[in-house]
């Protein structure tokens, strides 16, 4: 199969890159009208309908109205002078917030794309009162935005009302402040995008400048981002169309995150066939560039295939997750994977074979065979003392690994670290009313089987009256008002028939708090299945709460997907090395690599910076991502240290010669793969994800691949390979 699709390739190189452009343009178009339709922000959705606060959801929408692409924006009046609101001040705020929820906002418009390809996302906010504080000093207002907070055209609405707003309460002599998610996003978003543009930009020139030194060609430089880019666009296009198709959300994150995975991976799988080409070049010139192309492609494709399917199998256990947004996650990069080994075993021989020598154009290195240099002496030393250099790869995983003692998962809402113009509202808020005011947590009570949950997760369900009332719902409201950490609970709210209530909680503690976790899934839960009437059942909802049963969620896939996905990687191991010995040193390895790379996120984050933890998504995608991507390298190595012991001669002079042939392209690959992620470091709140997974490759190529496992091969020799022999 690899070897009929890179022969075709190689053949009718030019039917290939075309097929591979008009595919490209047609989905890159699509794409940004679907990701919309297809990305969802409220991480609650996420949750099987099981858990309480899923539930809770479920309730809010059927019996309240929210809208489930509803966010939320809260904005603050008060007066420019400091002072505090009259009764004429309060009636003006009331005037003006009328005027704007009955003005419609027209989404700004981007210069550069066609109107087909950016849906229209102008509407009506709705604004309404929320509350005043005790001195008066400002007043809250509700505002209401349809759409998914990580849409820019969402986005671009925000940015005009807000303007908008703030020109209109100017005039009247009043001060404005907005916060909320949408908010804060959009002011981080503003804050870094300088930063993100700069980063990006010198991400790609580092790659561009890296393969300019590596091949000293202009051709080999650019032509891996065009065509990883060309590969990509059809991967997204294919991604956000399967979702559109089945039904299934993905988390707004994903999209960027499959970008930046294709980018690295695809790079390295072209970084592969380049340097085994040049390597096969070098070694029979009389050979035509095509022969070459296809003999290369398919050797360098078994390889490359054997490593797609490692991280394909590794999030394709995702689907056995229970929280919704590991779900989407793993089967949308299985799908954008598949895409990208399609493309390496079509696309890029394709390219190979079209270029042929004038790919390393002005560069004359195919005209001599180099001695080697720092890579034949990293092999020579690896060789000479595999244990030393064993037992000092081993020192320093261990040593990362102990950081993890101690460590915290963190629930939160990621934190930019940034004082942007949101948070300073929030904090204003927060001095005068209690912190969860802009967040509450609420409390649904429903009469009998009044939600989709099974009523297990709240209070008890029994017979009784068939509608509710604010009187009957006192002793409820009088037990959540006792509770050591609530600071207010607001009227008691009913649906229209009267068979569900809910009831507004604000915290003491910031709703992204370990506490407010703890109060909401614990005292606050208590109170409302203990106090809840007769024939009712209680559930409780809103942010803390949300996260709470998150955690729970989370727990419970880490110890399912972390050794079923395991158990995969093994098994594509086991069938490509044909050996049971070398699989367990490669799993050993990547094990050790991931435990290290969580260890030092673990100190620079938790223990030196003093964030309140590491992500709580930050385990399992490493795991993922160190473990799949790590094993590509490792497979790269061993497959040629197999290749080269099958030669005649010692053992340890043919793990030599596969560290001399593939250091530069593993060094080079894991270079572009870290810089590719360290990119994230630019995206608001992803500064952990992108420090530890550049981190977790730079380890798993520099150290597993090129010393760790040749230095296990150079002790044991073909014992590796036990029982078959290389």
């Amino acid at each position: 199969m690899i070897r009929a699709l890179t022969g075709y390739s190689t053949r009718h190189p030019w039917k290939v890159i075309v097929v591979w452009v008009m595919l490209a343009v047609a989905l890159s178009a699509l794409a940004p009208t679907l990701t919309a339709r297809v990305t969802q922000h409220r991480t609650g959705d996420f949750l099987p309908r099981e858990y309480d606060s899923a539930a809770a959801l479920n309730i809010a929408q059927e019996q309240f109205g929210e809208k489930p692409d509803a966010t939320t924006v809260t904005m603050l009046v008060g007066r420019s002078d400091g002072e505090a609101l009259t009764a004429a001040d309060r009636k003006r705020v009331g005037a003006e917030a009328k005027q704007l929820g009955q003005r419609r906002v027209a989404m700004p418009r981007e210069d550069d794309l066609p109107d087909f390809m950016v849906p229209d996302r102008s509407q009506t906010p709705r604004v309404a009162p929320a509350m005043t504080a005790p001195d008066r000093s400002f007043q809250l207002l509700s505002v209401q935005l349809i759409g998914n907070p990580s849409d820019k055209g969402v986005q671009g609405v925000y940015r005009a009302f807000r303007d908008a707003a703030r020109t209109q309460f100017a005039e009247a002599g009043l001060r404005t402040g907005f916060t909320g998610s949408l908010a804060e996003t959009v002011d981080t978003t503003d804050s870094h995008e300088t930063a993100s543009k700069v980063g990006s930009a010198l991400v790609m020139g580092f790659i561009i400048l890296l393969n300019v030194l590596v091949f000293r060609s202009v051709l080999a430089a650019v032509l891996p981002l065009l065509a990883v880019a060309v590969i990509g666009g059809v991967a997204a296009g294919a991604v956000v169309g399967a979702a559109l198709l089945t039904g299934h959300k993905l988390d707004a994150s994903t999209p960027d995150l499959i970008n930046v995975v294709l980018l690295g991976i695809g790079i390295d799988y072209l970084l592969f066939l380049l340097f085994r080409f040049r390597e096969h070049l070098r070694e029979r010139p009389e050979q035509s560039a095509r022969e070459a192309a296809a003999q290369v492609s398919a050797r360098v494709g078994t390889a490359i295939t054997s490593a797609a399917l490692t991280i394909v199998a590794a999030f394709a256990t995702l689907g056995l997750a229970t929280f919704g947004q590991f779900r989407s996650l793993g089967p949308a990069i299985a799908a954008a994977v598949l895409v990208m080994l399609v493309g390496s075993l079509t696309l890029l021989p394709a390219l190979l074979a079209a270029a042929g020598r004038k790919m390393f154009w002005p560069s004359r290195t195919l005209l001599h065979k180099p001695d080697g240099g720092r890579a034949a002496r990293l092999g020579a030393l690896v060789t000479r003392r595999p244990l030393l250099m064993l037992t000092a790869a081993v020192a320093l995983l261990a040593a990362l690994s102990a950081g993890m003692a101690g460590i915290r998962m963190d629930y939160g809402r990621s934190d930019s670290g940034d004082r942007t113009s949101a948070a300073a509202t929030a904090a204003e808020i927060s001095r005068a009313l209690p912190a969860g005011v802009s967040d509450p947590t609420s409390v649904y009570v429903t009469v009998g089987d009044g939600t989709a949950g099974d009523g297990t997760a709240g209070g008890s369900t029994a017979g009784g009256g068939a509608t509710l009332s604010a009187d009957r719902l006192s002793g409820l409201t009088r037990g959540l008002a006792q509770v050591k950490g609530v600071g207010k609970v607001a009227r008691t709210v009913l649906s229209e028939d009267r068979r569900a209530a809910r009831i507004d909680v604000y915290l003491t503690s910031d709703p992204q708090s370990q506490r407010a976790r703890d109060l909401a899934s614990g005292p606050v839960r208590d109170v409302a299945g203990r106090l809840a009437p007769a024939g009712t059942t209680a559930y409780v909802g809103g942010t803390a709460a949300i996260f709470a049963d998150i955690s729970v969620a989370v727990d419970h896939d880490l110890r399912i997907v972390f050794p079923v996905a395991a158990a995969l990687i093994a098994l594509i191991l086991l069938l490509l090395l044909r050996s049971l010995l070398a699989p367990v040193v490669l799993m050993l390895s990547v094990g050790l690599c991931f435990a290290a790379t969580l260890g030092a996120a673990t100190l620079l984050f938790q223990h030196a910076l003093g964030e309140p933890g590491v992500n709580f998504t930050l385990p399992l995608v490493l795991f993922l991502f160190v473990v799949a991507l790590g094993t590509d390298y490792n497979i790269l190595i061993a497959d040629r240290i197999r290749e080269e012991m099958r030669r005649p001669g010692p053992a340890r002079a043919a793990v030599a010669r596969a560290v001399r042939h593939t250091a530069p392209a593993i060094a080079t690959a894991g270079l572009v793969l870290a810089g590719s992620f360290a990119t994230l470091a630019t995206s608001p709140g992803s500064e952990q994800m992108a420090f530890a997974m550049a981190l977790g490759i730079l380890l798993s190529a520099m150290v597993l691949s090129l010393v760790l496992v040749p230095a296990v091969a150079a002790a044991l020799g073909r014992g590796l390979w036990w029982p078959l022999s290389a």
